[in-house]
């Protein structure tokens, strides 16, 4: 039986709750109360290999810089120019959840990634982001067999704290303008051999968006999915 290797959203669940904790805090006090918590989303479904799978032998440092593409822009899609929180967050989702070992290095995809962040580094959690690429070894493994994944987001929305904390304070998000955004969709994966499957996803991202600008990545924030 061809193996399956672990999917890429299923790292950066080992980062610590303090580090995410610290990041939202800057967003809503009260938003935090409701959402702090140790468990972070991942894949969902009963054959979610990234479930059964080992801890990675070297995952991405919380400081670890993006790295320059070595050749070509690999397979990751720029930001797109979007002001809308939640159309913003799903793309980003489909982003997360996407990736192609064929024709893209592990440098490359963390170099797209981090094109999707913000540039304010106050906001920024870099580490919960990079976080979720597998490490050097692990991706060599999965290019070996050629493995590949296509995202879709089927519907976002902001998780009944955040709204809740909004109403109480309407004033709070106008510091930062990071918004909450909980994303549900699907992941089809494929390796050689016509090998493949289909998960069920979900994550909970921050997204800043200022007026006039485009909306921008600022964190994989903690399970916030009420």
């Amino acid at each position: 039986m061809q193996k399956r290797f672990p999917s890429l959203s299923g790292y950066g669940v080992t980062w610590s709750a303090n580090k995410r904790i610290a990041t939202a805090a800057l967003l809503i006090t009260v938003l935090l109360a409701a959402a702090a918590t140790t468990a972070w989303i991942t894949g969902r479904g009963e054959d979610n290999p990234s479930r059964h799978a080992p801890a990675p032998v070297g995952s991405s440092s919380p400081s670890e810089a993006a790295p320059r593409p070595a050749a070509g822009p690999g397979s990751v899609p720029r930001p797109p120019q979007l002001a809308e929180p939640v159309a913003f967050a799903k793309a980003a989702a489909r982003m997360l959840w996407s990736y192609d070992t064929r024709d893209t290095s592990r440098d490359q995809q963390l170099a797209g990634m981090r094109a999707w962040m913000t540039k304010e580094t106050k906001y920024a959690d870099w580490a919960s982001v990079s976080g979720q690429v597998p490490d050097p070894l692990l991706w060599s493994r999965m290019a070996d067999q050629d493995q590949h994944a296509t995202g879709r987001a089927t519907e976002g929305h902001y998780p009944g704290a955040f709204k809740q904390a909004l109403a109480e304070d309407p004033s709070a998000i106008t510091e930062a303008y990071v918004y909450v955004v909980t994303v549900n969709g699907k992941q089809n994966i494929a390796w050689k051999k016509g090998g493949g499957g289909a998960e069920e996803r979900a994550v909970t991202l921050a997204v800043q968006c200022r007026p006039h600008h485009d909306c921008r990545l600022a964190a994989i924030a903690p399970s916030v999915t009420q």
